[in-house]
């Protein structure tokens, strides 16, 4: 049965929320995350796939990434231009097939320059044809559960079929950043020459590099069919923000709503902790145990992000299925707290039993026998005349 309870509100007397002022963006889609707390502070047509231009190429970024790091290529290789990657046209390095171009190269000519050619030299390079490429992109991407991600090509150019969510770019940030942090870096450079072949196309698009105190990552997208976009990040102290936004009719109203996002985020929101690992926060019941009742414990340390004006209520919930049967081993996950804040969505956290309860003895289950049949019995009594007890099937 779904048991369902108020929490023990002590520790969360010191998370006591204040309402945010709610932030209205220009942007036909948005998805804002903390990237520390994981708490969505903002999300408007999030789930929904649209074009994303070369903000794809994150998703192909993480693939070579992932490739370096599991031995499959390195930094100093040298990958071959073809016919196919050098008729890319847009934003590109300018390679021609003659190039033997090193993959340490390559990649920043994706991240800085946004090279079209220089994504499908990775792609081909990776997987032998950019189609196949695509197709290992999807795939990944699904393992990494971004389920509104379908890919055409390596780069974002306009292809049937090419589409990404914000959410689902927001994961992808998310994940560059934990899982590669030794290449993040790349994406906080502003400016790169390869070749003196492109002294034109040497500069970062990203326009809150150098402007927005923190902001370091990661890559705009511009097509007709898109719109100007961005997945961005910025760290200011111990808190670091993601946003994805995509929609914007110029790159100036992307500058200008970047930035209003990113200030909007630092200052309307403040992160609090609330309790460390092993704080017991309820107890369960238990069905046919040495003992009745069991601990709920945090099996981390919990941190809420909670606005910072305005007053407001935090409510909490444990849920759970019960009694939950004996045995039972320390460490086990047997509930979810649900903590609410209004405007924020729920912050869900797994609970832990905090011990061993081993199976009872005889006395125990006779015990437990005769409190079902006295259960049993009080039903039938109290059942109104002409009415069956709740668990008995009507004729």
């Amino acid at each position: 049965m779904l048991r369902v309870f108020t929490a023990l509100s002590l520790f969360l007397a010191s998370a006591t929320g204040l309402a945010a002022q709610s932030f209205e963006t220009r942007a036909e889609a948005a998805f804002v995350l903390d990237h520390g707390t994981g708490t969505v502070l903002m999300a408007k047509n999030a789930d929904e796939p649209l074009p994303p231009a070369s903000m794809s190429k994150l998703m192909t970024l993480y693939m070579a990434f992932e490739a370096i790091a599991n031995g499959q290529l390195t930094v100093n290789d040298r990958l071959a231009v073809s016919e196919h990657c050098k008729s890319y046209t847009g934003s590109t390095m300018f390679l021609n097939t003659t190039d033997r171009v090193r993959v340490e190269d390559l990649l920043r000519g994706v991240v800085v320059l946004s090279g079209n050619d220089a994504s499908c030299v990775l792609a081909e390079g990776l997987s032998g044809t950019e189609p196949n490429f695509a197709q290992q992109m999807t795939r990944r991407a699904r393992e990494l559960g971004m389920t509104n991600s379908t890919f055409a090509n390596s780069n974002g150019w306009p292809a049937a079929g090419q589409r990404m969510s914000m959410r689902d770019l927001g994961i992808l940030a998310h994940r560059l950043i934990n899982d590669f942090p030794t290449f993040y870096p790349l994406f906080a450079e502003e400016t790169y020459d390869f070749d003196g072949r492109a002294p034109a196309n040497n500069s970062n698009r990203n326009p809150l590099l150098g402007v927005v105190p923190g902001a370091d990552g990661l890559k705009t997208g511009h097509t007709s069919e898109a719109g100007y976009g961005l997945v961005g990040s910025a760290k200011q102290g111990d808190r670091r923000v993601i946003f994805v936004l995509t929609g914007l009719e110029t790159a100036q109203a992307r500058a200008e709503e970047s930035e209003r996002i990113v200030n909007w985020a630092f200052r309307q929101f403040a992160e609090r902790d609330l309790a460390r690992a092993g704080t017991r926060i309820a107890e369960a019941e238990v069905w046919m145990g040495q003992q009745s009742t069991v601990g709920l414990t945090l099996e981390e340390d919990l941190s809420l992000l909670v606005p910072i004006t305005g007053r407001d209520d935090v409510q909490a919930e444990v849920i759970y299925n019960g009694p939950i049967e004996a045995p039972i081993q320390a460490g086990d996950e047997l509930a979810e707290l649900v903590i609410r804040l209004q405007d924020l969505p729920d912050t869900r956290v797994s609970l832990v039993a905090d011990q061993n309860v081993d199976v009872g003895g005889f006395e125990t289950r006779m015990r437990t026998a005769a409190d079902v049949l006295i259960a049993h019995i009080q039903a039938r009594t109290e059942a109104p005349e002409g009415t069956a007890p709740a668990d008995t099937p009507a004729e």
